[in-house]
């Protein structure tokens, strides 16, 4: 046994009473801590002290009392910053599901920060790595050398007035980011808080995420999470950090100067800057992968209770995440740990909102998703929870997991259906202007039920998973070599296009062409109806190469590169401009579905959909195929509410055309203007036009270009 992991014989031995079955974790008092951890399955408890670098056990002691499966035990002499560690004892029995192995140091579930970093080793795994029983063996190494020990937190931090930042839904521009991604080569962040909470809370850096108009930065994985054994072995990380092992910690190296206090801090800064914080979160599976994987908590604690366990064979895993185990949120004290992981992070870190990770796990059950999963019921009754933003992703690996529009009230969803169709329309795929339709009222056909609002569809072109915007435009197929898996990796459904070369060129047509498609782009995520997300990144034409699955990836191939070329600076402003006209028109971000229908009450429809020739399309229309050009035209006067009165916003009228050629498009006929004036051409982008175009006007709209224009009382002069 490595001599640092000898329990040290103590003259006093710690006092140790019974303490309460709750809360669950460690919890200091003021004058001691309870410890309280949940096992339904084990024989015994042992608490392990450390010293405060974790290196040292000094002492093992039992946890006294067992309450209603809650092992619980209080020192009186224990102080906040004391570091700790479980073993656990129970049966050995991988056939029945039960893998308790008190050789393995084990992390608390509810711990709040941790000492040291994961050394991957064998003795971390609770069978014999080569012997011919596989993971039936018994390995009986000691893992507290090489695994990461909780730490008992002080919690107290006063929070100054911008504690909240609530943004309404259908104001709401999500950003999507990383911490280290965003700050490493910032210049404005001192080199020693790149890449931290820290760094992110750096006011220049804070001030151009302000600056382009969005509302709420989305966090990338924060909670602590495992660098994967295969990657370090190719001088890889997990980048990303999809492989969460402690739901209740930040991840230590995002902690500048180690204090829990740093993204209290970083989320009050960000809330003083008007913005709103959430996290990307993963609790549809831990880093303790299938049946070969590591022990390191929850597997030794009571691996029965928190994984989902094949029906006839307990010994494998359910892996509908497609990563090695699934948790099982069916059990309730599982769900009391999500629950209870959301519930700190919004009352006690200052989170606004969540984006959940294979969200349909979330509510699976052995027939399948649930709407009404006790996940759900959860969320839905918790006057905390239920007032954030929650952001599901709707899909996972198990059967039956694509569940885009099931969700429940109360829930935003990720929609990749637009993502899928604003790329292929605007790539020049025929047939698509129905899809595209229903993508720009935030496809009230999936989402238009149940009282949900257009803001419930979260329209995404890009995200942290696939091409950036720049490389969408810039490439026909995937270049993730660097991943060193042979470009097996990642998706090969971009729905991209190169224009004629593959990846950087300096051919002027060509990047003209790719420079238009991005603000193409960029523009009918804003001027969509729903809730927009962003890429960071995408403001400026960030490229990763053509790599569309960085995960691995912790260099300057992910890393955001703010030295700004003149490309970069004119999508920068055209980003800009675009998220502006969204918020100063009200008809963008309606708070009730566009769905086409004719208001006698008011003799209004609230959007008609037009050809070319100014006419409103038939139904023969939809069914063209070689059809690339239509307008939305959007009145003003529909009603705002569902109280039956005319509104009194702007009317507006959007022409996209996926065309290779130009197409005279004739301006409608509206009957309480008398003229349109553009406000937005992709194919001048630098450009402001002041003249008013009367009713009628033939005007030219450039081959793949979006235009935007508002209803005027003024004749043209």
């Amino acid at each position: 046994m490595n001599s640092q992991n000898k329990s040290i014989e103590m003259s006093t031995p710690s006092r140790i009473m019974e303490g309460m079955p709750f809360p669950l974790g460690a919890t200091w008092d003021g004058t001691g801590i309870n410890f309280a951890i949940f096992s339904a399955h084990a024989t015994k408890v042992e608490l392990c002290l450390f010293d405060e670098t974790g290196t040292v056990e000094l002492e093992r002691i039992e946890l006294p009392e067992y309450t209603d499966e809650i092992w619980h035990g209080y020192l009186p002499d224990a102080k906040a910053g004391q570091v700790y560690g479980y073993r656990v004892y129970g049966p050995y029995e991988p056939a029945n599901g039960h893998r308790f192995n008190p050789n393995k140091l084990l992390i608390d579930p509810y711990a709040k920060q941790l000492v040291g970093t994961l050394t991957w080793d064998e003795s971390l795994f609770g069978y014999t790595i080569g012997h011919p029983d596989g993971d039936l063996s018994f390995d009986e190494r000691d893992s507290a050398p090489f695994i990461p020990k909780a730490k008992v937190v002080d919690p107290a931090f006063t929070w100054n007035e911008h504690y909240k930042c609530r943004i309404p839904n259908n104001e709401t521009i999500i950003y999507e980011t990383h911490v280290r991604g965003i700050s490493m080569l910032h210049p404005e962040v001192p080199k020693d808080l790149r890449g931290t909470f820290a760094g992110l809370a750096n006011p220049q850096l804070l001030d151009h995420i302000k600056s382009l108009g969005v509302t709420s930065i989305e966090l990338l994985p924060i909670h602590a999470f495992v660098h994967d054994n295969h990657l370090l072995e190719k001088g890889l990380r997990n980048y990303w950090g999809y492989n969460s092992i402690a739901f209740f910690c930040p991840h230590p190296s995002y902690l500048s100067n180690g204090n829990l206090s740093e993204f209290k801090e970083m989320s009050a800064s960000i809330h003083a800057a008007g913005l709103e914080l959430i996290l990307d979160v993963v609790y549809n599976h831990t880093a303790e992968g299938s049946e070969l994987g590591p022990t390191l908590s929850m597997r030794g604690i009571d691996n029965a209770t928190y994984y989902r366990l094949v029906e006839n064979n307990k010994r494998y895993y359910v892996n509908d995440s497609g990563t090695g185990n699934t948790l099982d949120l069916g059990h309730p004290c599982v769900l009391r740990l999500v629950t209870d992981s959301l519930r700190y992070w919004t009352t006690q870190m200052g989170v606004d909102g969540f984006r959940f990770d294979l969200g349909t796990i979330l509510a699976r059950e052995a027939t399948g998703f649930n709407e009404t999963h006790g996940f759900h019921v959860a969320c839905r009754q918790d006057p905390t929870l239920s007032q954030l933003k929650l952001i599901a992703e709707p899909w996972d690996c198990g059967l039956g997991g694509y569940q885009v529009g099931a969700f429940p009230p109360g829930w935003h969803e990720w929609n990749d259906k637009f993502r899928d169709c604003v790329r292929a329309f605007w790539r020049g795929d025929q047939g698509k202007l129905p899809e595209l339709a229903s993508s720009l009222t935030a496809s009230g056909h999936l989402f238009n039920r149940r009282g949900r609002r257009p803001a419930a569809s979260v329209n995404f072109i890009t995200a942290h998973d696939g091409f950036t915007m720049n490389d969408l435009v810039s490439y026909n197929g995937k270049h993730n070599e660097a991943n060193g898996d042979n470009n097996t990796d990642g998706t090969d459904n971009n729905i991209s296009y190169n224009y004629g070369v593959e990846g950087e060129t300096k051919d002027k047509n060509i990047c003209a062409i790719r420079e238009r498609q991005m603000r193409n782009l960029i523009a009918t995520l804003m001027f969509s109806q729903g809730t927009p997300m962003m890429v960071s990144g995408d403001e400026f034409a960030h490229t990763q190469k053509g790599n569309n699955n960085v995960y691995c990836q912790d260099n300057e191939l992910s890393w955001l590169d703010w030295k700004l070329t003149p490309k970069s600076k004119t999508m920068l402003n055209f980003t800009r401009r675009v998220i502006d006209l969204r918020k100063k028109y009200p008809m963008l971000r309606r708070e009730r579905f566009l769905v086409g229908e004719y208001n006698e009450e008011i003799g209004v429809k609230d959007v008609t959909w037009l050809l070319p020739n100014g006419a409103e399309m038939s139904e023969g229309d939809w069914h063209n195929g070689l059809l690339s050009c239509m307008g939305m035209l959007m009145d003003g006067r529909a009603q705002p509410t569902g109280i039956h009165r005319p509104g009194s916003d702007t009317s507006l009228l959007l022409i996209v055309n996926a065309h290779s050629d130009p197409i005279s498009f004739t301006l409608p006929e509206v009957a309480q203007g008398l003229s349109w004036h553009c406000l937005l051409d992709t194919n001048r982008p630098d450009e402001f036009d002041s003249d008013l175009f009367p009713i009628g006007h033939e005007f030219i709209v450039t081959e793949r270009s979006l235009l935007l224009f508002e209803l005027k009382q003024e004749e043209p002069q």
